[in-house]
């Protein structure tokens, strides 16, 4: 019986073209890859003998795992597509700072080997999903879901944004601000951490509220329960937008609100090995674990 393996590859970068074919090619060949269609063919030169198919929802759920090649923003796009299959989401590194991302690209041996054995480690990442509802309206007329952040903001850079913000139908604030943010303990090292937010350790069964810029004696980030509803009412004239992971945006009109909660499935991403998360937050962010004084300064 035939076999089925997703890849995921960012188009636009030739290492990252390159690492996948290598992966690819390396594959068994009852293995079937499938691919984004805009790499299909870039793929297909690279490695004329593989069996490719292309990526679509019914495809992508006889899937056993997605590989992705390519930053956490890569990986982002990916597991928007996994988490709706509920399959799991591997990465391989080729950005900056990849929290999300497993290995580095000269392990590609290795992650084939891991691959066709089904030899890797699961870890679940709490998801959140956010609805638009227009004025007095009972229905959505947008949706998504984000593994990262909901983040609504100001659409005109000279203005702010006037958000009520309640949580589980209750006011908490009301923020003259240039936005707020949604975040995940995934997304606690991405934008929450640069507006300010404290950094969440990955397994934690919470998220988080962050203000941006806000006009306020208490504009404090706020830790919340996972069973807990976020809701932002925008009650200013001045244009807003809501965005979800970075990539996927919508306007937002005045008088709207925005609805988030945990979305009811877990991201799966998966690891060769037991990685502590506290070894890759040292390692991505360069902290300084031995102090400014050597051993040998002690020494007499």
């Amino acid at each position: 019986m035939s076999r089925c393996i997703a890849v995921w590859v960012h188009t636009s970068r030739n290492p990252a073209l390159d690492a996948a074919c290598q992966f690819i090619a390396e594959l068994p060949g009852d293995v079937e890859c499938l691919v984004v269609d805009e790499s299909f063919e870039a793929i297909h030169q690279r490695a004329p003998d593989a069996r490719l198919g292309t990526i679509t929802n019914e495809t992508l759920s006889t899937a056993e795992v997605v590989v992705v090649f390519g930053g956490d923003g890569t990986i982002l796009r990916a597991a928007e597509k996994a988490l709706e299959c509920d399959i799991p989401v591997l990465g391989v590194n080729l950005g900056h700072v990849g929290f999300l991302a497993e290995l580095e690209m000269a392990q590609i041996p290795e992650l084939v080997k891991h691959v066709v054995t089904g030899d890797f480690v699961l870890e679940s990442r709490l998801t959140v999903e956010v609805k638009l509802y227009p004025p007095q309206a009972t229905e959505p007329v947008w949706s998504s879901i984000a593994v990262n952040e909901v983040s609504l903001e100001k659409a005109q850079r000279a203005k702010m944004i006037d958000v009520l913000v309640c949580i589980d139908d209750l006011p908490v604030s009301r923020w003259g601000c240039d936005g707020i943010l949604v975040s995940t303990p995934t997304g606690s090292t991405a934008y929450a951490f640069s507006a300010g937010g404290p950094v969440m350790w990955p397994q934690l069964e919470a998220f988080q509220v962050v203000p941006l810029s806000a006009h306020a004696l208490f504009a404090r980030p706020m830790v919340l329960a996972p069973n807990s509803e976020v809701s932002l009412e925008l009650d200013s004239l001045t244009p807003a937008v809501v965005c979800c992971d970075g990539f996927k945006l919508e306007e937002v009109p005045s008088g709207s609100r925005l609805v988030i909660r945990r979305f009811p499935h877990d991201l799966r991403v998966a690891r060769l090995s037991e990685q502590p998360f506290t070894s890759r937050l040292v390692k991505k962010f360069a902290l300084p674990i031995e102090g400014w004084r050597t051993r040998g300064d002690h020494a007499g």
